[in-house]
């Protein structure tokens, strides 16, 4: 599933990594940490959106200024494996917001879900009344998350 590897040279990478640290970062701000001209900074970025490297930007909010206070990983075993059904089951993942990311995996589980939820009696019924209701389901197991000490982090670019 990987894609082309994209060339990059080390100002490329060094663009990149100051573009996780502040995405809002201006050309001519990027220029000065980089020593490179501000003109050649918008090109390069617009090369590395073009080809598809940088995919866009986002803000990240705080979950708990939200009302999200209670942050789960959720597996999901499914029941049957055919197209058919995974399909289904990706579809109602496509129409839940407090389902903020999943993966495919190997292992029991079929789906990691990453699940952000106002309080328990809304995970709860998040896992009752719409995981282990849709037919392919077979088993939930959840973890509730107590702290993260290491946020979300950039990825690594070298």
């Amino acid at each position: 599933m990987q894609e082309s590897r994209t060339p990059l040279d080390a100002v490329d990478k060094a663009l990149l990594i100051e573009l996780q640290k502040n995405a809002q970062a201006t050309a001519q701000e990027l220029s000065e940490r980089l020593n490179l001209s501000a003109s050649q900074i918008g090109r390069r970025r617009q090369r590395l959106e073009e080809c598809g490297l940088i995919q866009g930007y986002r803000a990240r909010l705080d979950p708990g200024r939200l009302g999200l206070d209670v942050q789960a990983f959720v597996q999901v075993q499914l029941a049957t494996h055919g197209a058919e059904q995974g399909a289904s089951f990706t579809s109602l993942l496509r129409t839940r917001a407090e389902i903020t990311s999943a993966w495919t995996m190997t292992g029991e589980a079929d789906y990691l879900l990453r699940v952000y939820c106002p309080d328990l009696t809304s995970l709860n019924r998040l896992i009752h009344q719409v995981l282990l209701a849709h037919p392919s389901v077979a088993r939930v197991h959840s973890q509730i998350v107590m702290d993260q000490p290491k946020a979300d982090a950039p990825l690594p670019v070298g």
